[in-house]
């Protein structure tokens, strides 16, 4: 998979120049989706998300990764209604934008902006150098959110597959 390659390649560095579209499932790699996420809490679904990123290969510093989201999380809650959380952040050591995404069951409790528990949450880290496809993803999320049954259909996948192609056909 292209995140996981130590030379950037011509996808990624197209990214980065804004000569490119910031696809949401070219930045989540499949082993960087959790469909049943065990966090009950803000803080739990964080390092849920960052281990996966570290499992996959996506970054190599855990601490520095968990840092970058709790200090955009102390401007301001990540939580932006409607059962979603964003949370994101920028550091040095992220060499390229990349995301993973969690699902939960049962809700987790984040202190978003509605006050209800979040049921999807989409984790993005930065390099901080460049923040032209840090913002392009993040409106390609709220498009996606906003896109008719998205919500209803990503919370009843059955797998990371199912996940992937599902928002494949919303981008």
């Amino acid at each position: 998979m292209l995140w996981f390659k130590n030379s950037k390649s011509k996808k990624s560095e197209a990214r980065e120049n804004h000569t490119e579209e910031v696809k949401i499932s070219e930045i989540i790699p499949g082993g960087a989706i959790k469909t049943a996420m065990e966090a009950s809490e803000k803080e739990e679904a964080f390092e849920e998300l960052v281990d996966l990123l570290v499992e996959c290969g996506g970054i190599s510093d855990r601490e520095a990764a968990l840092g970058a989201i709790r200090r955009r999380e102390q401007m301001g809650s990540t939580g932006i209604g409607d059962g979603v959380a964003i949370p994101h952040g920028k550091d040095a050591t992220i060499t390229e934008l990349i995301g993973a995404l969690g699902i939960s069951r049962n809700g987790i409790e984040y202190g978003g902006v509605d006050g209800k528990p979040v049921r999807v949450v989409f984790l993005l880290l930065a390099r901080t150098d460049n923040p032209g496809p840090h913002i392009q993803a993040l409106a390609q999320i709220a498009q996606l959110i906003q896109a008719s049954g998205f919500m209803d259909r990503i919370q009843k996948a059955a797998d990371t597959k199912e996940v992937l192609e599902i928002i494949r056909s919303e981008e």
